[in-house]
């Protein structure tokens, strides 16, 4: 195991792997209260986008980017698309969701990217995560509403429980029960990228995605980690 201690592994049935995923971490945040006001990074982000409009993020990235979730019954369209598109949709909207300190993180990465990303408290998910498809009937709650998504052949992220590996996130939606909270002091991301993609590409925005950490959430440190172990 890394020193770092923290492990993304991939099930041995996801062969091959539609994802060159980058692990991202930050330890000794400061607490994630709710953001009242658009940050800098954020505003500037937006202008940008809005004045480029839907191509900011080119339609080959956001096609490709579905070709990384389209598998079995799992189809990326509609409410099933990536939670890239639902960003990108919100900020020609101007209809952007404000969050907390390492969500937003997330949103901007993945705004400026066009690549789908998961954040976890890394108190609640632990330190190794496991990449695999949803099997059928696995579902979990992704919003304090109670709705749930279906997961069976989506690409998602499990945490382990002793006993199995249990759902917790996805590019699409994530899981209520690892979701960052106030009490939250160390988070674990994964940006995911499609096999294709460049891997140049991939560790700069895992290195921009640490890096905003580390400024906006006051880290005490920072790391990421391209690929699986």
């Amino acid at each position: 195991m890394p020193s770092d201690g923290y492990r993304l592994v991939a099930d041995p049935a996801l062969n091959p792997s539609p994802t060159l995923p980058a692990l991202i971490w930050a330890e000794g945040i400061a607490p994630p209260v709710p953001t009242e006001t658009t940050p800098e990074v954020l505003r500037a982000l937006l202008e940008r986008v809005q004045s480029v409009g839907e191509e900011f993020v080119p339609s080959t990235t956001r096609q490709r980017v579905r070709g990384m979730l389209r598998f079995g019954k799992y189809k990326p369209a509609g409410r099933s698309k990536p939670a890239s598109e639902f960003l990108l949709r919100a900020a020609l909207s101007d209809a952007f969701p404000l969050v907390n300190g390492p969500v937003d993180v997330n949103n901007i990465v993945s705004l400026e990217s066009g690549l789908p990303g998961s954040i976890f408290d890394a108190e609640l998910s632990g330190r190794e995560l496991r990449v695999r498809r949803g099997e059928p009937g696995e579902s979990y709650v992704f919003n304090t509403s109670g709705q749930s998504i279906d997961l069976e052949d989506l690409l998602l992220v499990s945490r382990s429980t002793g006993s199995g590996w249990i759902p917790c996130g996805n590019p699409v939606k994530d899981s209520m029960e690892t979701k960052i909270r106030l009490e939250t002091r160390d988070v674990l991301a994964i940006l995911y990228a499609p096999t294709d993609e460049p891997i140049a590409s991939v560790e700069t925005w895992a290195a921009r995605y640490a890096e905003l950490l580390d400024r906006q959430c006051s880290a005490s440190s920072v790391g990421y980690r391209l690929g699986f172990d």
